[in-house]
């Protein structure tokens, strides 16, 4: 099952940490454990960078984010291993050349690539802008295997998407929608980190496919009544920031589970301007209210604990953007990155 991946850098010297050999195979990080894609003979997590500043800086945003790949495994990368299966590191997709359209795209090969053979699948951005590209690639998996099925059951591909359309179901803790029109008057539409859910959105409609999108964390000051009526007319499940309280938490929890009930997979994205400012202040717009780590935490279990039929966790992929390094204040927002990035790879199977 070796990972043949031209496209992407890898880089296995970031991965550098403690050894304690007195402890044996107990006392092993993160660093001790990771393998390049090119050694998966077994499915597993494949961790895939998308090293990126494009899409924020077409948003007007603060740059920075492109080195956010890199400095999430130098903090995982010490972490304690408390984890059962193998865990691989895919490289970096760089945008370098503005072209972020096929930056995405690129992203959305690896992504199809990996959860063909049969990973789950963990993505470090980058900008906002990285949801669209693992989108397309679960888009572009689940629509090889529609064929596969309809192959096997002698339909027309077309048949089969009606019939049995994937309820895709998008959780994303972030305080903008980022369901934002392209600009107009363009020879082409160009995306940005504000515009990934608007693409997904159009994505599913082309593809008949049910539009299912959850977002926690809103702050109403940095989202326009256009966006919240966008959100309405597109059935969009949300909570602002001021509504994630413990007192409404119970409530909210049900919530969440009934929208995971209705879905098939799971595509769990985290911006990490969702948390509070003094707690994230490396981002690439910094919240000056948030969403606590502890009730984050709490909302992520039962998305964490979803399993489909087979008993498998109904995450097939999982994201984490808008990290940005070059404001971060002693490596903190690196290192809440990390434990994300480690509590979601502990959890999913």
């Amino acid at each position: 099952m070796a990972t043949d991946n031209p496209g992407a850098q890898i880089d296995m010297s970031v991965w550098q940490g403690r050894n304690d050999p007195e402890d044996g195979e107990k006392g092993l990080r993160w660093h001790q454990k990771i393998l390049p894609a090119d050694q998966a003979n077994e499915g597993g997590i494949m961790l895939l960078g998308f090293a990126c500043d494009e899409g924020v800086s077409r948003n007007k945003g603060r740059t920075g984010a492109y080195q956010a790949p890199v400095e999430i495994r130098k903090a995982l990368a010490n972490l304690a291993w408390h984890h059962s299966e193998p865990v691989y590191d895919g490289g970096n997709i760089c945008c370098n050349d503005g072209n972020l359209e096929l930056a995405q795209h690129r992203l959305g090969e690896d992504v199809c690539r990996a959860l063909r053979q049969r990973h789950k699948v963990i993505v470090f951005g980058g900008g906002h802008e990285v949801a669209w590209g693992s989108f397309q690639g679960i888009g572009n998996y689940l629509i090889q295997k529609q064929h596969v099925i309809s192959s096997e059951n002698n339909k027309l591909p077309s048949e089969t998407n009606t019939k049995s359309a994937p309820r895709i179901g998008i959780i994303n803790f972030d305080a903008h929608f980022d369901l934002r029109n392209p600009p107009t008057g363009q020879q082409s539409e160009q995306g940005s980190s504000g515009t990934p859910f608007h693409q997904v959105a159009r994505f599913c409609e082309l593809q008949s496919w049910p539009f299912k999108y959850a977002c926690l964390g809103l702050n109403r000051a940095g989202n326009t009544q256009a966006l919240y009526e966008k959100a309405d007319r597109l059935g969009v499940y949300y909570k602002d920031d001021t509504e994630l309280t413990y007192a409404n938490l119970a409530n909210t929890i049900d919530a969440l589970k009934t929208f995971i009930e209705g879905c098939d997979h799971l595509y769990l994205t985290i911006d990490i301007d969702v948390f509070p400012a003094a707690v994230a202040p490396g981002v690439s717009a910094p919240a000056a209210r948030g969403v606590s780590p502890d009730i984050i935490e709490q909302l992520l279990a039962p998305v964490l604990e979803a399993k489909n039929r087979h008993g498998a966790s109904k995450i097939l992929v999982a994201d984490l953007a808008e990290f940005n390094p070059r404001f971060d204040i002693d490596n903190q927002t690196a290192r809440l990155a990390a434990r994300l990035a480690w509590t979601i790879a502990r959890a999913i199977r």
